[in-house]
């Protein structure tokens, strides 16, 4: 499959920026991993930023049915744009899939499909910070791993700054969703409520919950999940982080595990 013409603008864009790279920028590093929550922090003017997976496992099970999902990586690449605006790009170069039915096996695996995000900070404070994050989904994954349509939506994160060294991140999410027959779209709400706390310098600990309402025509899909994950900085500009997400109802995964790391340059 040809490079879409959006990756390589996106490339050109990057380089043309990273002449000028603001390198002495001692911001903290900000990031929207390791739980579902959205950071309302975009990425500094002429900063590259790469957040990724580094193992993710998804265990499904509906009655008889098994589906293993795994990605061995899924980097999201980001680029400050300037101001407080940054430009991201997320796709899975190795999707595997293995389903098991009836005693019958079927591995899939290819590359997935490619996320472009545009993320810009509308307030901040001491108290509190927005963000708005409209995005689109490419229909780039291979036959069978992906659904073949275009899609998009909007994120609105939310940050606030609790007694005692908590934080709480509120994360609204609409999307606009291929229907499952493949004729039309239809609309899906998402919210979070994550709450983190620094066990010390440099180790954080989060914990969250997760819900969509995907308002299919086939019929409603309402999803639940509760989450747990903790960042380590290892230095300045680079964290590792390790988290478990766990499905509260039937329609939703089972058990998610992941390992990952971000890095700012």
């Amino acid at each position: 499959m040809k490079t879409p013409a959006f990756i390589a603008a996106f490339v050109a864009l990057s380089l043309s920026g990273l002449a000028h790279a603001q390198t002495t920028d001692d911001s903290p590093l900000c990031t929207d991993r390791p739980t579902k929550a959205n950071a309302t922090c975009p990425v500094p003017q002429g900063h590259w930023q790469l957040e990724t997976d580094i193992g993710n496992t998804v265990h499904d099970a509906q009655g008889a049915n098994k589906t293993d999902t795994s990605y061995p990586l899924n980097p999201t690449l980001k680029y400050g744009l300037g101001g407080a605006t940054d430009l991201e790009a997320t796709w899975a170069p190795d999707v595997r899939v293995h389903t098991r039915a009836d005693g019958n096996h079927q591995r899939r695996h290819g590359q997935g499909d490619l996320v472009v995000r545009l993320k810009t900070r509308l307030y901040s404070s001491d108290q509190a910070s927005v963000a708005i994050i409209p995005f689109v989904k490419a229909p780039t994954a291979r036959s069978g791993l992906g659904n073949d349509r275009w899609e998009g939506g909007l994120a609105v994160p939310v940050g606030v700054t609790l007694p005692a060294g908590f934080s709480l991140t509120l994360g609204p999410e609409v999307d606009y969703l291929a229907d499952a027959d493949g004729d039309g779209h239809h609309t899906a709400l998402s919210n979070l409520v994550n709450v983190a706390h620094a066990l010390s310098d440099r180790l954080t600990l989060a914990v969250e919950y997760w819900e969509q309402r995907n308002w299919d025509p086939a019929g409603t899909i309402k999803q639940q999940s509760a989450d747990v994950a903790l960042s380590f900085a290892i230095a300045p500009r680079f964290q590792m982080d390790v988290g478990a997400n766990f499905g509260l109802n039937d329609q939703t995964p089972d058990q998610q595990f992941y390992l990952g790391f971000a890095h700012r340059w």
